[in-house]
C-alpha cells in the first residue's frame, strides 16, 4: 500500500469490502470447483435469485468473478484463483485466534472465574475498556 494515491486505495478498499458479506464469501467458496450457473448457486443456497444475482453483480464489479451468458443462463467463474490464497490466509489467522481463545476460556471453565474482554475491546455495556 506503500506508495499509493488516494485512489487506488480506494480501489483496494473496495476490494476487501466485496469480501465482507457472508453470502459473498459462500458464493466465492461455491465457486472454488468451477464455473457455476445463478439457478444453481441459488439451489444450494436456498435463497432468492435475485439476492444471489445481487452479491455475484458486486463480485464482479471488483473483478473477481466473470460472467459468461449461455442461451438465458448466466454462468460464473473465478477470474484469479488466486483469491483463494488470501482467503485462506484470512481463514487460518482467524480459525487460530478462535482456538486460541477457546483454549483460554477452556482454562477457566469450572473455576468460577471469567476471562476479561482485553484492553481496548467494547464491553457488554459498549462503553471502551
Amino acid at each position: 500500500m506503500q506508495g499509493m494515491n488516494d485512489q487506488a486505495l480506494e480501489q483496494v478498499a473496495a476490494f476487501f469490502r466485496a469480501f465482507s458479506v457472508p453470502m459473498r464469501l459462500k458464493l466465492l467458496n461455491a465457486l472454488r470447483s468451477g464455473e457455476r450457473n445463478v439457478g444453481d448457486l441459488t439451489a444450494e443456497f436456498g435463497c432468492s435469485q435475485a439476492n444471489v444475482s445481487k452479491h455475484l453483480t458486486v463480485l464482479a464489479g471488483c473483478g473477481l468473478i466473470e460472467k459468461r451468458q449461455h442461451g438465458t443462463s448466466a454462468y460464473y467463474r473465478i477470474v484469479d484463483p488466486r483469491i483463494y490464497e488470501l482467503c485462506d490466509l484470512v481463514c487460518g489467522q482467524i480459525g487460530d485466534r478462535m482456538g486460541r481463545e477457546v483454549a483460554l476460556h477452556g482454562m477457566f471453565a469450572g473455576t468460577g472465574k471469567s476471562v476479561a474482554p482485553r484492553r481496548g475491546t467494547r464491553a457488554a455495556s459498549g462503553r471502551k475498556t
